[in-house]
């Protein structure tokens, strides 16, 4: 497990996985023998879970790091040729986790850190003790016989409307994808994304549009808690069933009487308590 002041105790790492923790803002918060890594979804960053720190940091060592995609991350280190796909990502939170010398650990996910780690389990089952997905899709556009929430025309829609005017496309989006009347949640979002660089914005969401994790849901292992607001205008609830359905370990579901998909900003007194009994076992 990490040691007293695990940031510090990173000596044994690699150049790589040091100069990883740095430029990724990893911050390690909390006492306690469990380790949670809270990993943030798109649009935001590591001050998404400001909210729910408290609930946790008592019982749970935390681990807050930041997207290379978020504002709040030097936008020099975000490589267009790396991060194409979601595989990127795992890697980076693999090299994290491994730097920070920690043996196993929870994980939670916010929609698509929710399929990042759900490859790095994958890849390193030993790490994860458990993933709790929150807002997780495995594929956003609708298929034959599968209803992701998306057809094509809608993707091109959004990302024509960012490429247009992100700043028109922001004022938007955040109302609709924080879903319920808070608006100090709105604000928070608005500004995260508005932190971010436009082009690394779209892109991120076009690489998230264009993957398709299905095939890859199975190979999973580790127990995973899904959770998922009653009403999400990004994951209707028919990708939660299968998720269910598909996922390879053992796992549970959690609907949150609430709208949104963003939960941790919008809800955190209803979402904490969940969060606590998923991490509890």
């Amino acid at each position: 497990m990490v040691g007293g002041n695990a940031v510090s105790n990173t000596a044994a790492a690699g150049g790589s996985g040091r100069k990883l923790l740095e430029i990724l803002n990893v911050r390690v918060i909390g006492s306690g023998e469990k380790v949670v890594v809270l990993s943030h979804g798109f649009g935001t960053d590591q001050s998404a879970w400001n909210r729910i720190i408290p609930f946790l940091q008592r019982d749970h060592r935390i681990v807050l790091y930041d997207l290379v995609c978020a504002g709040s991350v030097n936008p020099d280190h975000f490589d267009f040729r790396r991060y194409t796909t979601l595989d990127a990502y795992a890697d980076d939170l693999i090299l994290i986790i491994d730097s920070l010398n920690i043996d196993c650990c929870f994980f939670v996910g916010h929609s698509v850190s929710a399929m990042i780690g759900i490859l790095a389990a994958i890849r390193r089952p030993d790490l994860f003790l458990k993933l709790v997905l929150i807002g997780a899709s495995p594929r956003f556009l609708n298929d034959r016989d599968y209803h992701g929430g998306f057809d094509q025309g809608d993707a091109e829609q959004v990302f024509e409307a960012m490429e247009a005017n992100y700043e028109a496309w922001v004022r938007g989006y955040a109302p609709l994808a924080v879903g319920a009347d808070v608006p100090a949640a709105v604000r928070e979002f608005s500004r995260t994304l508005f932190n971010m660089r436009p082009d690394i914005s779209l892109f991120v969401s076009k690489s998230v549009f264009n993957s398709d994790l299905r095939g890859v849901l199975g190979l999973v292992r580790v127990p995973c808690c899904i959770v998922q607001t009653s009403r999400d205008e990004s994951v209707p609830i028919s990708v939660v069933a299968h998720l269910k359905a598909h996922l390879g370990g053992r796992t549970t579901v959690e609907i949150l009487n609430t709208e949104g998909h963003l939960p941790h900003l919008s809800a955190p007194a209803l979402l904490a308590p969940v969060l606590r009994r998923a991490l509890s076992r």
